[in-house]
């Protein structure tokens, strides 16, 4: 049983319990931040993703053409959902020239490492995505909150990765930074389902279940982040992710609007909504969350 403070209420939370509190239910949609009370209807996602999949074939098949490069970093809270839409993204393209690197936790020998270097090791080659779920970004959030580094480790993280960043830009790679922020009550509904699906069960760690009472200091760790890092070279697309379909909708919008190649259907990317995706901590301010 946790007692939780939600939307600056005291909440009691039982994640053991199979029904899940209605209080959860009711405001995982249309309340706070989400501007939409409900999903996206799956006809319209289904005809919105066939025509943005072909697109991501189209990309992916001129850059094979041509060597260029592109790495896209997915970070979010837990339950954010970052493999899902990591999946939607690869779900046509040719696994051979796309990647997705999940990396565990470092080795001993990588933590006498430089910290980034664990992360340079799986950058594309010529004509390669790589999609990170979760990435260097791990220093700016689950490591100060969960203290697994120093301050002193953390303030140098956010005083190198905008320099860092750079020189991934200037090397040739498109490189897009995708934070999908989910509402707490939403984050609340997806862990109670992971507790009780079996198929999902694995998702769920213990440090998941630390998380759900650290909400605002993982808010105060983003800010923060998003604030040292959200710069001209490498921007933060921000993705309001309580409704997975838009949010997918709204990650593959942006990567296509922003790269070129042969017989490029605007129309049927579409324009971005500025509901659910926006620049930096401007937009999360915004919207309040």
């Amino acid at each position: 049983m946790l007692e939780l403070t939600v939307s600056g209420n005291t909440r009691t939370f039982d994640m053991d319990d199979p029904k899940l509190p209605d209080w959860v239910e009711d405001e995982a949609f249309g309340a706070g931040d989400y501007p939409y009370e409900g999903k996206l209807k799956r006809t319209d996602y289904n005809e919105q993703m066939a025509a943005l999949h072909l697109e991501m074939v189209k990309l992916q098949t001129h850059r094979l053409a041509n060597g260029k490069r592109i790495i896209i970093i997915f970070e979010g809270r837990d339950a954010a959902g970052k493999g899902g839409t990591i999946g939607a993204v690869r779900e046509y393209l040719n696994a051979r020239h796309c990647r997705t690197v999940a990396l565990p936790k470092p080795t001993e020998t990588e933590q006498g490492q430089w910290y980034y270097q664990r992360y340079i090791e799986h950058f594309p080659t010529d004509g390669e995505m790589v999609l990170f779920d979760r990435s260097w970004y791990n220093r700016g959030g689950v490591e100060p909150v969960m203290r697994f580094c120093t301050r002193q480790q953390h303030t140098q993280f956010l005083d190198q990765t905008s320099d860092f960043e750079k020189m991934i830009v200037e090397e040739g790679i498109a490189f897009f930074k995708i934070w999908l922020n989910v509402g707490q009550e939403m984050q609340m509904k997806r862990f109670h389902d992971r507790r009780h699906n079996p198929l999902k069960s694995w998702k769920l760690s213990p440090i998941d279940l630390k998380a759900l009472g650290k909400w605002d200091d993982y808010t105060k760790a983003r800010d923060q982040m998003l604030e040292a890092t959200h710069t001209d070279h490498a921007p933060w697309a921000i993705v309001r992710s309580n409704d997975k379909r838009r949010a997918r909708v709204a990650v593959m919008r942006h990567v296509l609007s922003r790269l070129d190649y042969p017989e490029k259907n605007a129309a049927a990317i579409g324009t971005e909504d500025p509901l659910i995706i926006g620049s930096g901590p401007k937009f999360l301010n915004e919207m309040g969350a």
